[in-house]
């Protein structure tokens, strides 16, 4: 079952750089904010994968983490490009 999920893994890492490459060239803000939210949640996936993976509980505690804050900046970046003003 090992193998499955680190190959799952990098499946997921070379969709990470794909979004990567949307990030950059995105013709519009909107896009670029996507596929910074979408890697933030290949991530989340990612690490929780390489816990199951490796067999270690405490890589969801940073997964779950990591997944508050990418949904915090999220909000703060589509409300900077809404108004032009984080306040």
């Amino acid at each position: 079952m090992q193998p499955i999920f680190i190959g799952t893994a990098i499946v997921l890492m070379i969709s990470v750089f794909v979004c990567l490459y949307r990030a950059i060239v995105g013709p519009a803000p909107a896009d670029r904010v996507i596929s910074i939210n979408v890697i933030g949640t290949k991530t989340v996936a990612i690490i929780a994968l390489m816990s199951f993976a490796l067999n270690e509980e405490f890589f969801l505690d940073v997964a779950m983490v990591y997944a508050l804050i990418s949904f915090i900046m999220t909000i703060g970046v589509a409300k900077y490009l809404e108004y032009n003003d984080i306040d």
